[in-house]
């Protein structure tokens, strides 16, 4: 899925803040973005390894939570949204296509990899890849919680996030030419820091 995807979905879960705590409720949603994003900042590096956890950020959440709701405050609510966003996004890249440059050809059974079983989850291709029509679709779905309960800058993020989701899912093909070509003209020197997704496929 998308980062965009993933990111209106952290945002989505953390809407519940503006029934349970409405004084933190912005807060909530943009630390909910925000962790929801956060794990593909490892995309040229060890991608859907080095920063996602699929378990893990799933069992830090749960305590966060309990603060969250026991002492409401800034701090506690920011972290307890900021996990769990980051959270879902790593179990839910299970849901996608495979660790590949093209996975709509589906070659790739790595979807992310779960440190604490210690081995890469295949994917289910729901969404059968990045950018695909569908992922698109879900993440129209996705934005409607925080902007129907957001107002201003949240509602033009929201709004944002989705402008980019639509242009990435019509370039998203393209892009991975585009990809492969730049792949063929890094030098020797620096090709084995290049992912091996680009050079598998240069």
């Amino acid at each position: 899925m998308m980062a965009t995807t993933h990111a209106l979905a952290g945002a989505a879960v953390a809407t519940v803040a503006f029934v349970l705590a409405p004084e933190f409720a912005p807060l909530a949603v943009g630390a909910g973005f925000l962790g929801g994003l956060f794990p593909d900042f490892d995309i040229y590096v060890g991608h859907r390894r080095t920063l996602h956890y699929p378990v893990y950020y799933s069992i830090g959440a749960v305590p966060a939570l309990v603060l969250a709701a026991i002492g409401p405050g800034p701090s506690t609510v920011a972290i307890a949204a900021f996990l769990v966003g980051a959270a879902l996004h790593s179990a839910s890249d299970v849901l996608g296509g495979g660790l590949e440059l093209r996975p709509w050809h589906g070659h790739s059974e790595r979807a992310v990899f779960d440190h604490f079983n210690g081995r890469w989850l295949p994917p289910k291709r729901w969404i059968p890849y990045d950018g695909a029509p569908r992922d698109l679709a879900l993440a129209g779905a996705l934005a409607v919680p925080t902007y129907v309960a957001s107002s201003g800058m949240l509602r033009l993020l929201v709004g944002l996030t989705l402008i980019v989701s639509a242009a990435y899912t019509v370039l998203r093909k393209p892009l991975a030419e585009i990809a492969r070509q730049l792949a063929r003209l890094v030098p020797a020197r620096v090709r084995p820091y290049v992912p091996d997704r680009y050079r598998q496929s240069s």
